[in-house]
């Protein structure tokens, strides 16, 4: 029973809430958040509407939260965007190739075997395992890619956020990005 009760109260947290960020904070997120993406989405409609390629997906939102809105945080460095998404793009095609009839199988296998690989390789960046289940769940679109999906977009597009990320968080003088790059 004491077991129980243990496992239980550590469900219910013991720690108030932080404070919430000031308005120059939030405004920087903001900014960020809205170049990066703009510059994405602007890409991706530029160079590849009306074709079978892609620039943008649903990771990268994520993605954005931690580099604009968390910037210090160790999951929004470079290493870790970077390594994060391009391991577990690959990680996500090799498993839908692998599993292709067992799509739920394989996502399950392939978001799993990414917290693996990014934890292993001090890479772990959440939006990431997003990113691996897109390439198991993703549209025609994206399954067409094949072992291409690791380096556009999904490499392509991190690269750009993180540019505009280097650029924007260090406009102000509190902000500093990135902490560490490899």
């Amino acid at each position: 029973m004491a077991f129980y009760s243990g496992y239980l109260a550590k469900m219910c947290g013991d720690r108030p809430c932080p404070p919430r960020a000031g308005w120059s904070e939030m405004a920087w997120s903001w900014l960020g958040a809205f170049v990066g993406m703009l510059l994405v989405a602007g890409l991706d409609r530029l160079l590849f509407r009306g074709t079978d390629g892609v620039l943008m997906i649903a990771s990268f939102g994520a993605s954005a939260v931690l580099l604009y809105g968390a910037p210090t945080s160790p999951l929004a460095q470079p290493r870790n965007l970077l390594g994060g998404h391009l391991l577990s793009a690959f990680i996500g095609v090799a498993c839908y190739r692998l599993l292709p009839q067992l799509d739920w199988v394989a996502a399950a296998l392939a978001v799993s075997v990414s917290i693996l690989v990014m934890h292993l390789t001090r890479t772990l960046h959440p939006p990431a395992g997003a990113t691996a289940l897109i390439a198991v769940i993703g549209s025609p679109k994206i399954h067409s890619l094949g072992f291409i999906y690791p380096l556009l977009p999904v490499f392509t597009g991190a690269v750009l956020l993180l540019a505009v990320a280097v650029l924007i968080n260090n406009l102000v003088p509190n902000r500093r990005y990135p902490l560490w790059w490899f």
